[in-house]
């Protein structure tokens, strides 16, 4: 016992020493520039990258059916770059008839995406508040219960009731199958929980459906994504509350309205935000699951009424927002300054401040290395991306990837410390070292780190190392 006890202080001695022999120690210059990394910052809506921009004011609620190639340019002067663009389409799009489903539509919305270097955020309505677009009609010759109802503005359309069995049969059954086909796709960004209310935005008016139904609308999303981010409504605390509870997300419309500044009594950014994250438990679902707002009307009337671009912005921060929907309308030149301060806090911003190794390295033996990261966004990445150190010389490329789970670098400060395999095979000589976030579906970098030193492929660079 006692020999054992002193072999095992003689070899933690040794590895120490080893370690600390000629430690190399990279500290990588930070950069403040924008970074336009995936599954974070603003939205194209309805459109992709490099698409004209909704005129003044307006936008549309009807999602794109047909689909064209690339333009030229992917760029848009008046619109920050995307890497996600949100769609959505009406129930009796996707299912015109009972059991027939437009999978094109959504095939065409990923590739597209794809091409124009997005992932896709979906919705799914079954109605509107206009009368335009409403429950499917094979769906009520099925005999499921609703009527007519009138909204304030003498609008007219057809309400389901949403506790229905029919209406709960069927609304399961098209998120079954689409679950069935898309839970997973690499390029499927996120899918909004769009049971009940005009637009799937959950309002209860006029008709509170009760507790047991909304909850069977919500699981029918739950038990079948189970790999995809889902995103829960904001507008029924109750439903909110028991959603994130489940592990989704949760996304808000208005993002912007400040009308307590024109005199009236209530307003989003005061009185539905700040009480509803509370009242719905949901103060906590940004460290597992997305966050992501929509603009009030657009940003132009932001603007035209005034309202405070820098402050909207700090708040949605504060709130853990990770995406942006303006609904594909110009940003106001006023406001370049807020959006790009805006864009660097947002979601995730990863930054490599210290990364130390044993120097030379050892073929055929472990690299032992400690690494400090800091995260300056407001929150986590929620897919898993490999961190990947990469050894490079004329003639050489090795790269070794880490079991470290970025999705769990909360805002702060970050250490992983680890340990990989300098392959037997490789050349004797002086490498670069370099380090990147890797797509596992691709194998090659995806996210820019906030630091000097990317090339051309995304691989940041350390420094040289010597391998013996």
């Amino acid at each position: 016992m006692v020999f054992l006890v002193v072999a095992c202080v003689i070899g933690v001695s040794v590895l120490l020493v080893q370690w600390l022999a000629e430690p190399v120690i990279f500290r990588p210059e930070p950069t403040d520039e924008v970074l336009y990394n995936p599954h974070m910052g603003f939205q194209t809506f309805q459109h992709f990258n490099g698409d004209p921009l909704f005129d003044g004011m307006k936008w549309s609620e009807v999602g794109p059916e047909e689909f064209e190639g690339a333009p030229e340019s992917l760029d848009n002067p008046d619109h920050p770059y995307t890497t996600v663009s949100y769609c959505r389409w009406y129930w009796d799009t996707i299912e015109p008839a009972e059991g027939e489903f437009r999978w094109d539509i959504i095939d065409g919305a990923l590739r597209t995406a794809r091409e124009r270097g997005q992932t896709l955020a979906i919705r799914v309505m079954c109605h509107d508040a206009l009368g335009n677009n409403e429950v499917p009609e094979w769906l009520r010759q099925a005999g499921a219960a609703g009527g007519r109802a009138r909204t304030k503005r003498g609008n007219v359309y057809w309400l389901p009731v949403y506790s229905d069995p029919l209406y709960i049969k069927y609304w399961t059954r098209l998120n079954a199958e689409l679950a069935a086909r898309y839970d997973g796709h690499p390029d499927l960004e996120s899918v909004d929980l769009a049971s009940i209310g005009p637009w799937g935005e959950w309002s209860t008016r006029p008709v509170d459906p009760p507790m047991w139904a909304k909850e069977a609308l919500i699981t029918c999303y739950t038990e079948n994504f189970r790999k995809t981010p889902l995103l829960m409504q904001f507008d029924d605390a109750p439903s909110l509350a028991f959603g994130v509870a489940q592990g989704t997300g949760w996304r808000a419309d208005c993002l912007g309205d400040m009308r307590w500044r024109d005199r009236a009594n209530w307003c989003h950014m005061c009185d539905s935000y700040p009480q509803g994250i509370i009242y719905g438990e949901a103060a906590d679902a940004w460290q597992t699951a997305p966050v992501a707002f929509e603009v009030c009307g657009v940003m132009g009337r932001w603007h035209e009424r005034g309202w405070d671009a820098d402050y909207i912005f700090d708040q949605a921060v504060k709130w853990h927002m990770s995406q942006f929907n303006t609904k594909s309308s110009a940003v106001p030149e006023d406001y370049w300054g807020a959006v790009e301060r805006c864009l660097k806090r947002m979601g995730y911003r990863f930054c490599l401040r210290k990364f130390l190794c044993a120097s030379p390295l050892r073929r055929g033996s472990i690299m032992r290395f400690h690494s400090w990261w800091e995260n300056a966004g407001c929150a986590p990445i929620y897919r898993r991306y490999d961190l990947v150190l990469q050894l490079s010389m004329p003639g050489t490329q090795v790269e070794l990837k880490t079991d470290a789970d970025i999705t769990r670098w909360l805002p702060g400060d970050a250490v992983y410390d680890d340990g990989v395999l300098i392959p037997y095979d490789i050349p004797a000589g002086l490498y670069t070292l370099s380090v990147g976030l890797v797509d596992c579906w691709s194998g090659q970098p995806r996210i820019l780190l906030a630091q000097e030193g990317a090339n051309e492929h995304g691989w940041h660079r350390l420094g040289e190392v010597e391998v013996l």
